[in-house]
Parts: structure tokens; sequence; C-alpha cells
């Protein structure tokens, strides 16, 4: 059973007396694991494609099945139910709680979910240790750096241990040696068995991926297996 399943995703917009079609007949599976990159121009589709993925926008038409369940049938709120314990986000302006410390952004997802207090200070603690981050565990966001704002972030977006990470553009606020840091995490998690699906400009960045994705107009337009590229190796 494959982890996604889309068909026949059509996602408009209305803008004024126009119809923008953002997303045109795409169909995509995608199994347990993999490590994909979406590429493409701006206005290709790509962040809504992730949107849908992440079920914080619907389709106009098509289905998405996720483990096998058709989610584009649930409710609002088993929709977010899902989204808490199956999918991590990971964004390029991090989107952290400016008044929240480090412990308590990555605790954030664990209490929505209703986790004991015991258990939430043992796994926001291992999550600090493992993403290096115990020293800033009492650190607001703009106490942070940016590579250290993006680690709590992802370690955030994992704590739930979910089945998919949606990255968009995760290294486009940060400089080379930094971005390069972030994509160490993200791919480690992925060799752990995480499915990886990375939205980005980056044409290094892209070509670290097993498959590319590229989309114009709406449309899936590549889908390429292939070697993973050592981008790290020639700064």
């Amino acid at each position: 059973m494959a982890l996604i399943e889309l068909g026949g995703i059509e996602r408009i917009f209305t803008l004024g007396d126009s119809q923008v079609h953002a997303l045109q007949s795409v169909a995509l599976r995608v199994e347990a694991g993999e490590y994909l990159s979406v590429m493409g121009p701006s206005g290709s589709g790509k962040s809504t494609l992730l949107n849908l993925l992440g079920l914080l926008d619907r389709p106009n038409a098509g289905r998405y099945h996720l483990e096998g369940r058709d989610v584009t049938t649930l409710d609002a709120d088993e929709q977010a139910a899902v989204r808490r314990e199956r999918i991590g986000f990971v964004f390029q302006s991090f989107h952290l709680v400016a008044r929240l410390s480090a412990a308590e952004n990555v605790a954030l997802p664990l209490m929505l979910a209703g986790v004991p207090a015991a258990e939430r200070h043992a796994r926001v603690s291992a999550a600090l240790r493992d993403f290096g981050l115990e020293d800033r565990a009492g650190h607001r966001p703009d106490q942070l750096s940016g590579g250290q704002r993006q680690r709590v972030a992802i370690a955030r977006a994992t704590i739930m241990r979910p089945a998919l990470l949606l990255a968009d553009e995760p290294t486009g606020n940060l400089d080379r040696a930094t971005g390069q840091e972030v994509t160490r995490l993200l791919e480690e998690l992925n060799a752990g068995g995480v499915t990886l699906i990375v939205v980005t400009h980056d044409p290094a960045m892209g070509a670290r991926a097993r498959r590319c994705i590229r989309m114009e107009d709406g449309r899936i337009v590549d889908d390429l297996r292939q070697t993973p590229a050592d981008t790290f190796a020639n700064p």
C-alpha cells in the first residue's frame, strides 16, 4: 500500500472575475520512505500541492488517499487530527511562536494532542538533545540563529513521529553552511524511515532527492528517478 495516492486532483482559485487552475489533473503515488523533491517555476503549483498533501487545503476535485484512507472525505476536525498525528511541516520562515521558548515550541503539538505532561517533558528533552538544542531550551526564537530556529522547527515537526514530512523551501532563509546542516538533518530523518517531500527552487537541493517531480502550470510534467547528487562535496 502506497503512503500517498493522488488521482485527478484539481484546485481552482477564483480571483475577481477569473479562475486560476493551480492544479490540473494531478496524479501521484508515493511509497513510504521515499525522498522527493518538487521543482518548477513560481506559480507552477508546487506550494499548492504541498498544502493539499498537508491537509491545509482541499481539492475541488479528485481523490487523496493517505495510508490507505481517503482523507478528502474527512471533516475539518478529522483532518486536523490526521495532520497533527501523521504529517510534519517545515517552512522557509520557520513559523515558530515568538513568545514561546524553544522547548515550548517543540512541545506544542504534544500539548494539542493531549499527551500527559511527564511523557511530553521526556519526549521534548530527548528531541532537544537529538537536535543539539539542549542549551537553547529556554531561548525564544528571537534569541536563536536561523539554523537553530530551523532545527527547533524540525524538532517540532517530528515530535509526533509523523509518517510524512513536508518541507517548503526549508533552506531558503539560511546561509550555505547552515542550509547544508539542515538538509543533512532532513535526510537523516528520511534515512530513519520518514517520507520526505521537499519543495525547492534550488537545483542543488533538488538533485539530492532520489526522485524529482517537476511542475508547470499546475501539472506534473516530469517524474524522474535519479541517483542522488552529493552537492556538498564541492562547496
